[in-house]
């Protein structure tokens, strides 16, 4: 199942928030909730087998014994957590995560295929021209020769 849409929820006083209920039941077996590697200012949310997989693309290219692959290790299983919903339907956004995200009360869970981000609403606001004006500028380079 692919994640679609933009959702407007809130952080609780615990920093819990709940999962929009159209994927509840897709992610009651756990998630990872991670720093994307472009390393904008949100929070993944992936089902633990999308995660390993995207992590596992990223380091595949890389031979066993590099420098870079450790780090990369580092950032993907060091800046990573494994939650579980509770019986509401709500994850537990780390500390860490929630600082890099700079997520407040008001969060924007957007859909991104593979995975859920939480953004905060002002920095996802800030940040929608931008996409927006990127994906024009991709399509306007796509040949479209047969």
């Amino acid at each position: 199942m692919a994640f679609r849409g933009t959702y407007d929820h809130t952080l609780d006083a615990k920093n819990r928030l709940t999962v929009p209920a159209r994927y509840r039941a897709t992610l009651a077996e756990g998630v990872v909730l991670a720093m994307p590697v472009d390393q904008k200012p949100c929070v993944g949310v992936w089902r633990p087998e999308d995660y390993e997989r995207y992590s596992e693309r990223a380091l595949a290219e890389l031979p066993p014994l590099s420098p870079r692959l450790a780090e990369l290790e580092r950032f993907f299983y060091g800046s990573s957590h494994d939650a579980d919903l509770d019986a509401a339907g709500r994850i537990m956004v780390p500390g860490f995560l929630g600082e890099h995200a700079g997520l407040a009360k008001e969060v924007v869970v957007v859909g991104a295929g593979d995975r859920l981000e939480l953004w905060d609403r002002d920095r996802w606001n800030e940040h929608r021209p931008t996409l927006l004006g990127g994906v024009a500028e991709i399509t306007a380079r796509v040949d479209h020769t047969d």
